[in-house]
């Protein structure tokens, strides 16, 4: 059985292995965040680097309310890591966040907003740029999300059409469907968005850009695209 969770809070849930030189930046912009009730929870997965160090010198310099730094006593994984924090996550809504990547300013509030207006929907995902870590200018656009009524169809025949890292979902899609499976690797938020289509649950897509994600060459997705 669930807590009771907290109206109105977002839950921002960040997986953290290895990414001493782009954690602060991550958090940066989700200090920035206009959505006013948010907790941040960093799940750091026995990283070998700084990461911890500088997530606790960014929160003593910034001080954010309602944040949680959880270092695991060893490597357990992108599942494991994200899901440990899945269940530490007490707001109504649960986002998100890849540790190397960062946010629009108006990312959270423009999903809350659409989950607000949207009753039927439970999940939601925005569009993105991808750009080189080596220049921050030189930014790709998706093409390969969709939208409405067309997502449910995609996954039906076995494709992929929803960015993982940039889902807000109602906490209650945790309570009753779990986290990420770890009986795959490399294919674990495919099968998380999979599984809520097959039970029924609503996804969507915002058109707008709301998330910025970052290529480079120590990324965790290249071991597996």
């Amino acid at each position: 059985m669930s807590l009771a969770r907290i109206d109105q809070l977002v839950s921002i849930v960040i997986p953290c292995f290895n990414a001493e030189s782009y954690i602060e930046d991550c958090l940066d912009h989700l200090y920035e965040q206009t959505y006013p009730n948010i907790e941040i929870i960093i799940v750091d997965d026995a990283s070998t680097d700084r990461s911890a160090d500088r997530t606790q010198l960014w929160q003593a310099r910034r001080r954010f309310p309602r944040f949680t730094l959880l270092q695991l006593p060893r490597n357990v994984g992108f599942s494991g890591s994200l899901t440990t924090g899945l269940f530490m996550a007490r707001g109504e809504y649960i986002a998100n966040h890849d540790a190397d990547d960062y946010s629009h300013p108006e990312r959270i509030s423009k999903q809350v907003e659409f989950l607000i207006n949207h009753p039927q929907i439970s999940v939601v995902g925005t569009n993105y740029m991808a750009f080189e870590d080596s220049d921050i200018l030189k930014q790709t656009p998706s093409n390969w999300l969709s939208y409405g009524e067309d997502i449910p169809k995609r996954y039906a025949l076995g494709d992929h059409c929803v960015s993982h890292p940039t889902l807000l979902f109602r906490g209650s899609v945790f309570d009753s469907l779990g986290g990420l499976t770890r009986n795959m690797n490399g294919a674990e938020d495919y099968e998380f968005i999979a599984k809520c289509v097959s039970h029924g649950i609503r996804v969507d897509n915002l058109r707008e850009t709301l998330y910025y994600y970052r290529s480079h060459p120590a990324q965790r997705s290249r071991e597996f695209y």
